[in-house]
């Protein structure tokens, strides 16, 4: 494999949409997300009233890459052999002796090789993006009150969370102003979203002026689609991309077959915003609902004029974007990691309007892209020494997956907008080193050490 990688040479360029194109103010975003679902539980399922108040201090348990065991009510961290680095019990993180009673070395019950181990699972929930991490903290905190007020041992809350998103993000729940997280983002957008950087907005303007077909292929609905693109590219968003996909369902868009994810038309800009018909294939460009990789190529080749036209996918899920668009679709990916700003000393880059600052008073959360100290680093982790033996340092699972399905990896995309597009970034692969795809800079606790263990 060629050891760079190049926009000039893609006939095609999709992107995520949230927390990709659209970046949110993570603070205010990741409480009123927890907020949507602590108050379900409370006032719909009888939850304690002590979920509804959270504290600064505790978005320090957010951390991307844990997993949640669904039956013990344990999160952990894996290393990249599968064995477990660290664990709590709901909040109370498990000392090393009983972390060692629990997993010893060997590896977590559920672990599979990369392409065998899904992230979600009727035995365990892996967190991987930011609308998830403040369940990860909902769910710690309801483990420590079935544990405190029932001694509970094992746990069948998850239904209850499930309802949570089904009462909060169902495909009706915007029009229907269910829950309280569409209405809030509704009434103050500006409170949770960053509108595009001028950058950002000229390079997807120089993507198309370069011939480039570009996607926007997002899980989102299309109303919710529509009310972040208008506010952070303007109304004439549309203008930009070629090909618009909402309720794309990934991970499924990627792996499914067409019969079981057809493409859907959509009866935009009117008041239901519905979807109408199912196509046996994809003919035209325009905005469509639901839909397959498989299908959506065919109509990239007849656009491209190319048998094998080359495409990249920008996305900020390993799950749902980086993972399922380069092993079922083998398209160039790059990965939006938020850590990268979050890794400098754990000082987050400036990432707020200067105009916002002061605006929205109360205490904050730590951003979720900072270094969690219950954690560590999403990176790399330390693993204690036999007896008479220094601790060693291993790569995280979640790190590993970085190198193994990542082209790149960069901070934003305003980190490469003013490149030129032929600029030649190195990428990951066997022939460079580990560090070598993270752009502008590998994160800092990874450039310190440069040789890790990996097992």
């Amino acid at each position: 494999m060629a050891q760079h990688f190049s926009l000039a040479a893609c006939d095609v360029v999709g992107f995520d949409l949230d927390h990709t194109l659209c970046r949110y103010n993570l603070p205010e975003s990741a409480l009123l997300i927890y907020n949507s679902f602590a108050q379900f539980l409370v006032k719909e399922k009888g939850y304690d009233k002590e979920l509804l108040t959270v504290t600064p201090e505790d978005w320090d348990f957010c951390c991307k890459g844990l997993a949640l065991d669904l039956e013990d009510g344990n999160f952990i961290k894996l290393a990249d052999n599968g064995t477990v680095l660290r664990a709590s019990h709901g909040t109370k993180m498990m000392p090393p002796e009983a972390l060692a009673a629990a997993y010893g070395r060997k590896e977590w019950k559920h672990f599979m090789s990369d392409t065998g181990m899904a992230c979600r699972s009727g035995k365990y929930y892996f967190y991987d993006n930011y609308f998830d991490l403040p369940g990860a903290l909902l769910c710690a905190r309801v483990v420590d009150s079935l544990t405190k007020n029932n001694g509970q041992k094992t746990f069948d809350f998850w239904k209850d969370i499930v309802a949570g998103i089904q009462h909060n993000y169902k495909m009706s729940a915007f029009k229907e102003n269910c829950g309280i997280y569409f209405p809030e983002i509704k009434r103050d957008p500006g409170r949770y979203l960053h509108t595009c950087p001028e950058s950002v907005k000229k390079w997807l303007q120089q993507l198309k002026n370069a011939g480039k077909i570009l996607l926007l292929i997002t899980s989102s609905h299309s109303d919710y689609c529509r009310l972040l693109c208008e506010y952070i590219l303007g109304n004439d968003f549309t203008d930009l991309f070629d090909i618009v996909i909402t309720n794309a369902l990934k991970p499924g868009f990627f792996s499914h077959l067409p019969s079981q994810r057809p493409f859907w038309t959509l009866a935009l800009f009117s008041e239901k915003d519905e979807e109408q018909e199912a196509l046996p294939s994809l003919d035209k460009p325009g905005w469509y609902s639901q839909g397959n990789a498989v299908h959506l190529y065919e109509l990239l080749k007849k656009m491209t004029g190319r048998n094998e036209p080359k495409v990249v996918y920008f996305g900020d899920s390993m799950h749902s974007d980086i993972f399922p668009a380069r092993h079922y679709s083998n398209w160039e990916t790059v990965l939006i990691l938020e850590e990268l700003r979050g890794d400098r000393d754990g000082k987050p880059e400036e990432s707020e309007p200067l105009e916002k600052k002061g605006k929205y008073e109360g205490p904050k959360a730590k951003p979720l892209n900072t270094l969690s100290k219950k954690w560590g680093s999403f990176f790399i982790d330390s693993v204690s020494g036999l007896e008479n033996t220094e601790d060693s340092l291993v790569y995280t699972w979640s790190c590993k997956r970085i190198s193994t399905y990542s082209t790149i990896a960069i901070p934003s995309l305003e980190a490469i907008a003013e490149l030129p597009l032929d600029y030649k970034f190195s990428r990951f692969c066997s022939s460079n080193s580990k560090t070598a795809g993270y752009y502008p800079n590998p994160p800092l606790i990874l450039s310190n050490n440069e040789t890790l263990t990996t097992k």
